[in-house]
């Protein structure tokens, strides 16, 4: 990659693993909050559900947010919100205070999917390659967040971890703003002067921005903004985006499902007796989860790679039949032995992640460049917002059922998307 598409690719990988630092280093707290805040999984799994709920709930403002103004300055707000976030985290004094903080991480969170994927959709020329990158990135941060997390929670109490995970947040900003590049690089000239922004902006903002564009008479009313919207997202839902959402509001459920209350399953598994180095208790359960979630990289990687050589339809079913079959003989794998509890981890962590920019790569296929905001907001709201209530699920299962009763309800949700899979091929 050179010129646009690699500015591009290096802003949203930043955006992309600050993102993940915190995502899922939130379940290694988990296992502490069980404890701290004296709740049940059921309880607590609802609480954490709220402020995932947030990320796809403030999608779809993001979204028109990111068509109308632009991306960079989204993506910086979400980067500050997100460590703001957790040093309010750090001082939650109950179950409370912590939905509460929860909440506002979720709310913060929310800027970044929509606005970051379509700037790569509208800006880069190799998307594929650019959703690798940036797939990539993600998992980066999602290995690095927690296995930093399952260090320092060894010495430390988790409310200094969590305040001192403020600092990623503010070294992805300090090195977003140096950087520079069209927004619409990619889209056709025809497109770029109609009334979808173009701006020629760099991480903070400060240069040309779309909004500032539309400070006369002609700028568009609210009720002017309301219609267009009304008749975009109408526009969207008649058409086979609607295949391309179910399949990702399934997808989302699944990933905080297995996700949430993976780090309290490991730690439960034999092979993984916690145990004492230098004085200090170490668990093995964080390790391999921070190995799963990095493995998870070479599925973001290799799912980017296919959407820019093979069809996304054909590819995303691929994904999906095998987050089945790996759902149905995680609990076999994890109670076989050492090797074979690796090797069922390590096929989870691929396979979740190598659907992500599969996906991705359909919307830019299936949705018109100057609704990318739009579409990818109903997407977040599918993935994280609708997709927030697999918490849910997954601490009932836990608490009522167990591990093999919970990966056989996780199972049916990939299951369903693979039909819609293949129903959107058979269309195409």
């Amino acid at each position: 990659m050179e010129g646009t598409d690699r500015d591009i690719a290096e802003f949203t990988m930043l955006g992309h693993t600050t993102f993940h630092i915190y995502e899922l280093t939130i379940p290694l707290f988990v296992v502490l909050w069980l404890d701290t805040f004296d709740v049940s999984p059921a309880v607590l799994g609802t609480v954490v559900a709220v402020g995932y709920a947030l990320i796809g709930v403030g999608a779809l403002p993001s979204g028109i947010l990111a068509d109308r103004y632009g991306s960079t300055r989204l993506v910086v707000v979400s980067m500050l919100g997100m460590g703001g976030g957790f040093a309010l985290i750090s001082l939650a004094a109950n179950i409370w205070l912590l939905a509460a903080a929860l909440v506002l991480w979720g709310a913060a969170a929310s800027l970044y999917h929509p606005a970051g994927l379509s700037l790569i959709t509208r800006g880069a020329d190799k998307q594929g390659t650019v959703l690798a990158y940036h797939g990539v990135a993600g998992n980066v941060g999602t290995a690095l967040g927690p296995l930093v997390a399952a260090i320092m929670l060894t010495v430390l109490d988790w409310r200094v971890v969590a305040a001192l995970f403020v600092v990623p947040a503010l070294v992805g900003v300090v090195a977003a703003t140096r950087l520079e590049f069209d927004e619409l690089a990619a889209t056709d000239s025809t497109d770029a002067a109609d009334d979808s922004p173009r701006p020629e902006t760099d991480g903070s903002g400060s240069d040309t921005d779309p909004g500032a564009a539309q400070t006369d008479d002609s700028a568009p009313s609210p009720r002017e903004r309301l219609t267009a919207f009304a008749s975009q997202s109408k526009l969207l839902f008649t058409g086979s985006f609607v295949l391309v959402f179910a399949i990702a509001m399934l997808a989302g459920t699944y990933y905080r499902g297995v996700f949430t209350f993976l780090p309290d399953v490991l730690a439960g598994l034999a092979v993984f007796e916690p145990v004492e180095i230098a004085g200090e208790t170490v668990d093995p359960s964080q390790y391999a989860y921070a190995g799963l979630l990095l493995i998870g990289a070479v599925g973001q990687y290799t799912g980017g790679k296919l959407s820019d050589t093979r069809s996304p339809e054909r590819a995303i079913i691929v994904a999906l039949a095998a987050l089945v079959v790996v759902s149905i003989l995680f609990p076999i794998g994890a109670s076989a032995g050492l090797t074979a509890t690796l090797a069922v981890c390590a096929a989870l962590g691929f396979f979740v992640y190598m659907e992500a920019p599969i996906h991705q790569a359909l919307i830019g296929k299936y949705v018109a460049a100057d609704v990318h905001g739009l579409s990818f907001g109903y997407t977040y709201l599918g993935v994280f917002g609708i997709g927030a209530a697999g918490a849910s699920i997954a601490g009932i299962a836990l608490t009522y059922g167990g591990m093999g009763v919970l990966f056989a309800i996780l199972a049916i949700f990939p299951a369903v998307a693979l039909v819609i899979a293949v129903s959107l091929l058979v269309l195409a």
